[in-house]
């Protein structure tokens, strides 16, 4: 691809700062980062802030952090952590956690601690998606929304939550214009190149980010397509913002067409319901009950299970790749209880697990193609 927008794309997503984000700082705006997708993006941009998904790229190793957390923490707070205490995040505002899992816990407590930003909150998300769960985030939603409002001198109307929601369906039904024109026989872009269309999503305000989007997707349309790739791939797993990761899997010839990760369908699959008269009523249902849901939410596997299938088939895939973070037990237990659902419909199933900055990329591309070979591609 040769257009503008995705270079814009691109230089979002190899670098923590980029140049739509040093213009929304020149301009006075303010930046609040948040550690998890079910963080509500709406909220954020409803008080007029640029949301930013937290990620470490460009980390190159935990040396200051591993005082914080110990060898057997998760890298990727490790590494978020470690860049905070270097001063490569003094750009953000605010940052927002949640209790996605105990490693993210422990970095809001070492966050608050140790690293200057004004505004440092976490939320309870809960582990189930029933309606006392949907109700108990609402509440979760409303002291957020109360302390953005207090702390950044922010109004948050019902009027501009519907607003920030419609904004952001529209960036998701954009997205999944994009999943779509990968279904093709010879998709017109690769795994790695849609990798860094969703991760640029995370860090620019979303009415340039649409509008590029747009231009992308006019010009993808018009394309010829990827074709001689050996095997039509899935990837399954939480936090991948790394498309050299993707790159060196399809560099052995097998094309990633689709996900249910952290960074891809897992944040746009489903729209925030406008129908629904309360915006935070339909902020926490959608965050808690609609969207596809992560292994830390109880009594869901099976519907996890069967919409990776669904995408299996939908994208018509040869085989699935399920990555995960070291030391991440949700993940673990994830896999090998999708890896039992796949063996009964006999679907090939890889599973990796890898540290969150890309290394070991020669026992990667070696398991990658024994993993074509043994499903005869």
């Amino acid at each position: 691809m040769t257009g503008t927008s995705f270079q814009t794309f691109t230089e979002a997503a190899q670098g923590l700062v980029n140049p739509a984000l040093q213009s929304w700082k020149a301009g006075g705006g303010k930046v609040v980062g948040y550690f998890c997708s079910a963080v509500p993006e709406e909220i954020l941009v409803a008080a007029d802030l640029l949301s930013y998904r937290m990620r470490a790229t460009g980390s190159e190793s935990t040396e200051e952090s591993d005082a914080y957390f110990s060898n057997i923490n998760c890298s990727f707070p490790r590494h978020c952590f470690n860049l905070a205490l270097i001063g490569k995040f003094e750009f953000l505002d605010g940052v927002i956690c949640l209790n996605s899992c105990d490693h993210v816990r422990r970095l809001y407590d070492n966050w608050k601690r140790y690293v200057p930003t004004e505004f440092v909150e976490i939320m309870s998300l809960p582990r189930k998606t029933g309606p006392d769960q949907v109700a108990w985030y609402r509440e979760e939603l409303a002291l957020l929304k109360e302390k953005i409002e207090k702390h950044f001198g922010a109004e948050i109307t019902d009027d501009r939550l519907k607003g920030a929601i419609r904004l952001l369906n529209e960036t998701r039904s954009l997205q999944r214009e994009l999943y779509e024109l990968r279904k093709r026989e010879n998709p017109p872009l690769t795994g790695a190149q849609a990798l860094v269309v969703m991760v640029a999503g995370t860090a620019m305000p979303k009415e340039p980010y649409n509008a590029l989007l747009r231009e992308l997707l006019d010009e993808l349309r018009q394309a010829e397509g990827n074709g001689g790739y050996r095997a039509r791939l899935m990837v399954v797993g939480g936090i991948l913002d790394d498309p050299a990761w993707v790159q060196v899997v399809e560099d052995q010839g097998g094309l990633v067409v689709t996900d249910a990760t952290c960074f891809g369908t897992r944040t746009m699959w489903k729209q925030v319901d406008e129908s629904i008269g309360d915006p935070l009523d339909a902020l926490a249902r959608y965050y808690v009950a609609d969207r596809p849901s992560c292994p830390r939410m109880y009594g869901e596997q099976e519907r996890r299970s069967e919409l990776v299938r669904e995408l299996y088939s939908e994208f018509d895939c040869d085989g699935i790749i399920g990555e995960r973070l070291m030391f991440c037990d949700q993940w673990l237990v994830e896999h090998y209880m999708l890896d039992h659902d796949l063996k009964e419909e006999s679907i090939p199933f890889l599973k990796l697990e890898r540290d969150y900055v890309t290394s070991g990329t020669g026992q990667l591309r070696t398991r990658v193609q024994a993993f074509l070979e043994k499903m005869g591609k």
